[in-house]
């Protein structure tokens, strides 16, 4: 994964409370195991009609909210079943940054293992952070290691993430990644008890 540690982008807004993974990642795009591939599934219900056309009034869909790498949403979001695959599907669509009042916690800790960053703002700060990004030109800087958000216009806020996910962000480990780390010394383990069969 990549490390995080300065990041700037600019930021697309979905005002919609308890957004869960199913309609994150609609069920019957769940057939596969690897994580790539799933962007163009995202939000899928409400960015497609029945027929598969572009749905003009969906928030995403619109050309202000195109190529933009930081989402803005509601309270309680990534509710509902624990399925990787909605992180999976943000993070390929292009989002690394997920700003909400607050995350279902599976969801929330999914997000961190595959490398994105869920920050939770007060209801007050998102609300500022909605309004600012209605501007074309808005950017966002997020400090991982000092643990605050920035906006152009004078914004800042601070935010809380647990010191573990915040060294696997920062040095862009996944859980393997940690397991490596002592690489030496399982080696030297597996050396001292060779079991011959």
């Amino acid at each position: 994964m990549e490390p995080i540690t300065l990041y700037k982008g600019r930021a697309a807004v979905l005002d919609r409370k308890n957004v869960d993974t199913d309609q994150i990642i609609p069920k019957q795009f769940l057939k596969r195991i690897e994580r790539s591939g799933f962007g163009e599934f995202l939000f899928y219900n409400w960015r497609f009609d029945e027929t598969g056309k572009e749905r003009p009034e969906f928030e995403l869909n619109q050309p202000d909210n195109q190529n933009k790498s930081i989402l803005i949403a509601g309270e309680n979001f990534g509710c509902g079943s624990s399925r990787e695959h909605a992180p999976w599907s943000l993070k390929d669509y292009g989002f690394d940054i997920i700003v909400a009042p607050s995350f279902a916690d599976i969801f929330k800790s999914n997000c961190m293992k595959n490398g994105m960053v869920p920050i939770a703002l007060t209801p007050d700060e998102v609300k500022r952070l909605m309004e600012g990004a209605s501007a074309p030109d808005y950017e966002l800087t997020i400090d991982l290691p000092n643990q605050t958000l920035k906006d152009d216009q004078g914004f800042e806020a601070s935010f809380e993430i647990h010191p573990y996910w915040k060294e696997m962000l920062v040095k862009g480990w996944d859980e393997i990644s940690i397991t490596l780390q002592y690489d030496k010394e399982i080696s030297a383990y597996e050396s001292r008890t060779k079991v011959s069969i």
